[in-house]
């Protein structure tokens, strides 16, 4: 799709922002911070939803390449402008739902997002309609209500067989801190971020506490082999040094980085000859799939564990494997029959 220029609605709206007459090489917009429309959609997110930083983070990029695919669309011989103050309220009520499917089309073509991707933006869009209509009262008419979502494909996760997941924990024996973290996540079902963010004192001696998405706090109980590897990564964590309460802390005695712990399984998976596919997310639909299919644990219960809000999401865990599969088709009656004259 080629972003080509449309009849501009900014003159019939009256709108004027600043900055549409700027011309020369563009050096790059600034931040969102500087559109008071934004900004306080921001604080609401922070302050009331309690939405976390990376969450309001993902909706900041949504919102202002849609505000910025717009602006080019009707400005295609300029360039960009210095900063996000064109995206007053009289500009955001000049786009259209056509606006918005151009904009998705957009990411899909020109930009190949993903499905997924494109499903996310259109959230992002929805829900800041509805907050400038039902809280902010800055429009009447809110035009992403019949804004669709496209149709995700359902995809089995990928996850690692029992008997990998002990060879990875085996191959990782001799590094009490890369062992303890490993335990985590296949014993505890645990996000990356739930993960980086633990400190001594949500630790327990029958369980540990996490903070999840939306700011939400949920109670693991731990099983024995999280408890010794917690127990033998605390008696080593000290000759790093530590310089705060962060349970998992890098060489330098601070907080390790998410990136840090992506590496450190990246080196496991390696060593141990596993496929590089395998991700601390994989490891956490690894211990969804073991608890599912091996500790038949009840779906709730499950939903519990992972904190997820929503049991729909819980369900992609309850996939049959292959073994089940074939087991299920050889006991078919007529399996055994066969060509007795050959």
């Amino acid at each position: 799709m080629e972003l080509k220029n449309e009849a501009s609605p900014q003159q019939d709206c009256g709108v004027s922002p600043a900055g549409l007459q700027i011309r020369g090489k563009p050096r790059g917009i600034e931040p969102s911070h500087d559109n008071k429309i934004l900004r306080d959609y921001f604080n609401y997110l922070t302050v009331i939803k309690a939405r976390s930083p990376h969450t309001i983070s993902g909706l900041r990029v949504d919102l202002c390449m849609l505000f910025l695919f717009i602006y080019r669309q009707r400005n295609p011989s300029g360039v960009d402008p210095p900063n996000y103050y064109f995206a007053d309220i009289d500009f955001i009520k000049c786009i259209t739902l056509n606006d918005i499917h151009a904009f998705i089309a957009y990411c899909q073509v020109k930009r190949k997002s993903s499905i997924a991707t494109c499903g996310r933006k259109i959230i992002s869009i929805r829900q800041f309609w509805k907050y400038l209509k039902s809280t902010a009262h800055l429009i009447d008419n809110n035009i992403t209500e019949e804004l669709e979502t496209p149709r995700l494909p359902k995809r089995i996760p990928k996850y690692l067989s029992l008997d990998d997941s002990i060879r990875l924990l085996m191959n990782t024996e001799d590094s009490p801190r890369t062992y303890c973290i490993i335990t985590l996540f296949l014993n505890c079902a645990m996000r990356l971020s739930e993960l980086v963010n633990l400190n001594i004192e949500h630790i327990k001696p029958e369980s540990l506490t996490v903070i999840g998405k939306g700011n939400k706090e949920r109670q693991i109980f731990l099983t024995p082999a999280a408890k010794g590897a917690i127990y033998a990564w605390l008696a080593e964590r000290e000759s790093y040094y530590p310089k705060d309460d962060a349970l998992f802390v890098n060489s330098g005695g601070t907080r390790i980085s998410a990136r840090s712990v992506q590496r450190i399984l990246e080196n496991a998976v390696k060593a141990s000859g596993l496929p590089e596919y395998i991700t601390p997310h994989k490891l956490r639909h690894t211990a969804a799939t073991i608890l599912y299919k091996h500790g038949r644990v009840d779906i709730r219960a499950l939903q519990e564990i992972l904190g997820h809000a929503s049991i729909s999401t819980t369900e992609i865990y309850t996939h049959i494997d292959d073994q089940q599969l074939q087991t299920a088709i050889n006991a078919n009656l007529l399996s055994t029959v066969t060509n007795k004259r050959r």
